[in-house]
């Protein structure tokens, strides 16, 4: 019987990284499985953002706030949900996942939850404030969000462990462990290559570590600009990713002044490929990473990968020999680049590739998901 899926997410924004990417590749990997899928959205997404995505998408904005209130949401889960066999929450702490919960009730209709990280006691630590409220709004809702959904669904077992020391009372849910994938790399990586250097020309036959996300203090982006500069290193740092806080980024180019560093803004598409495709290595210093789908991606174009321990796939990247694991400390980042300039050598490409084959592709993740989606149906 051929399943069909809506799942549930605040905004298609690729600049809110991760989910929304894995989503997108998701929801066309399962539609190879047989899977009907659709996407309802809190946003009216923009054309570029669902540009080829051959599953149709709900629009329900706009929404307001980043809470994404929307008093239609509810209404338009139950009118819809029946023609679905489940629903997937994508997100905590926002509008659309206590409708889901409400709907799913009225309904019948099961659900499930991918928190995407946020249970991570990491922001209990950096933003107390907002972890106060967070604990209010989980003894008020969520808590029971999850704890009415058919399972919850963790990327790593690092983050099902995690979890666990976040807000109180516990939660009981059943759970499941559905690691990310991404397709993967085109075949024609040269071409990719020329794409990006034709952009930034300065860089070519210029060895560089290539930073691809928001950029934000929980990635470690000032730190790893630091390191850099006391490292005296011989190789250039790109810097790729959009930034919602302007002094921010004005204090990462006043700390990049002497350190030979490319801001390029967020890059997508082709010159994102070429991007992961000519660096000699991807580098990712966070102090809390859910999963890190950029990893994968990397990993997928047989670009080794510096990871700190807090991204949460790192032991596996570690495990494998895809890359080097140090603290996210700025001692730690300087010893990942050092590491590099003495042992990266061309022969980690191919495993960084059997890394991703083994681990990461979203065929996989894709048949996961769906082996959850039907164990108790």
């Amino acid at each position: 019987m051929k399943m069909a899926i809506l799942h549930v997410i605040r905004s298609l924004d690729p600049a809110r990284g991760g989910p929304v990417e894995y989503l997108k590749q998701v929801a066309i990997a399962q539609k190879e499985l047989g899977v009907h899928t659709s996407i309802l959205t809190l946003d009216r997404p923009e054309p570029a953002w669902i540009r080829n995505l051959p599953v149709s998408v709900i629009e329900c904005g706009p929404s307001r706030g980043t809470y994404g209130f929307n008093s239609s949401l509810e209404r338009k889960l139950c009118e819809i949900s029946r023609s679905f066999d489940a629903m997937v929450v994508h997100g905590l702490w926002q509008f659309h996942g206590v409708c889901v919960a409400r709907a799913a009730q009225k309904t019948g209709i099961p659900y499930f939850v991918f928190p995407h990280g946020m249970l991570d006691p990491w922001f209990r630590r950096s933003a107390p404030i907002k972890h106060f409220k967070k604990q209010l709004y989980w003894l008020l809702t969520e808590r029971k969000v999850l704890e009415s959904a058919r399972r919850v669904l963790f990327t790593s077992s690092k983050e099902s462990q995690l979890r666990r020391v976040t807000f109180w009372p516990h939660a009981n849910y059943q759970y499941r462990i559905v690691p990310l994938g991404v397709p993967s790399a085109p075949a024609n990586l040269e071409r990719l290559r020329e794409i990006f250097f034709k952009r930034f020309p300065h860089l070519r036959r210029r060895p560089f570590l290539l930073f691809l996300g928001r950029l934000h203090p929980k990635k470690g982006c000032d730190m790893l600009i630091e390191a850099m500069g006391k490292l005296n290193s011989p190789v250039d740092l790109v810097m790729a990713g959009p930034s919602g806080d302007p002094a921010f980024r004005a204090r990462l180019q006043k700390a990049a002044k002497k350190v030979c560093v490319t801001f390029t803004s967020m890059v997508e598409g082709e010159l994102k490929a070429g991007a992961l495709a000519a660096a000699n290595a991807l580098i990712l210093p966070s102090h809390h990473e859910n999963f890190g789908i950029v990893v994968a991606e990397a990993l997928s174009f047989g670009t080794p990968v510096l990871l700190s321990r807090q991204v949460n796939i790192a032991e596996e990247i570690e495990s494998a020999g895809a890359g080097f694991v140090e603290p996210d400390t700025l001692e730690g980042t300087k010893r990942l680049i050092e590491r590099w300039l003495q042992f990266g050598n061309t022969s980690m490409r191919q495993v960084a590739l059997a890394c991703y084959q083994n681990h990461f592709s979203i065929e996989s993740s894709a048949a996961e998901l769906l082996r959850v989606f039907t164990e108790d149906a």
